[in-house]
């Protein structure tokens, strides 16, 4: 599943959230709607400042709103309207939403070894990655085939479901995409159009690095 066209030279830059509380709490948000902290606009701002540099032709963003407030740093930047998809929200994760890391490990610490293997694992009940990646990189892909060659797609979206996406439009085996680290706030991935498909030529950009605090770590 590579959508490309015999090469286009487009990019597709697939761009995390900036923080929020419970990033600082560690606390699992998934599909949650939490807003960002100041810390989290100041973050959008100053990477959306780094991305309009790239020009980019569309921006593409989750509905949520972590993910619509880091997208409009780059909207008030660049002039272009946001997209909105629900399909690009983070991964559904039932009973873990809400819970720190430790009370995940504590609570449900089988399914997270499980899922730190590779296991095809719906965390508390949720969404296998599997089934984030059937939702997401379909939209991801359908909006690149309307760019220009050589044209530019930011898409502004969370940890778990950017890596599902990638590891999909590099045609990566489901159990190999826990080999993609998660990405840090307001941190971004860049997917470049080759003759064989879409390769990976940033992963985690954007600033020095930072630790990952959210659900794909």
């Amino acid at each position: 599943m590579n959508g490309t066209k015999g090469g286009r030279g487009r990019r597709i830059v697939l761009w995390r959230h900036g923080q929020t509380s419970w990033n600082l709490e560690r606390r699992f948000q998934g599909s949650t709607d939490i807003e960002l902290t100041d810390t989290g606009v100041a973050q959008a701002r100053r990477a959306a400042r780094l991305l309009a540099a790239l020009k980019p032709d569309a921006i593409i963003a989750s509905d949520l709103k972590r993910a619509s407030a880091t997208a409009a740093e780059l909207a008030a930047i660049t002039g272009h309207q946001v997209n909105h998809d629900s399909a690009l929200r983070e991964t559904y994760a039932g009973a873990w939403q809400g819970l720190t890391h430790e009370e995940i490990v504590g609570r449900f610490g089988e399914q997270y070894a499980a899922w730190k293997r590779g296991e095809p694992v719906r965390r508390g009940g949720g969404e296998l990655e599997t089934e984030v990646a059937d939702r997401a990189a379909p939209v991801v892909l359908g909006h690149a085939d309307k760019l220009p060659d050589g044209g530019t797609l930011v898409v502004v979206s969370h940890g778990g479901t950017i890596r599902t996406t990638i590891g999909r439009l590099l045609g990566l085996e489901a159990h190999h995409w826990e080999g993609l680290g998660g990405l840090s706030n307001c941190c971004w991935s860049v997917l470049g159009e080759g003759a064989r498909g879409w390769r990976l030529l940033e992963h985690n950009a954007g600033t020095l690095p930072e630790p990952v605090l959210g659900d794909d770590d």
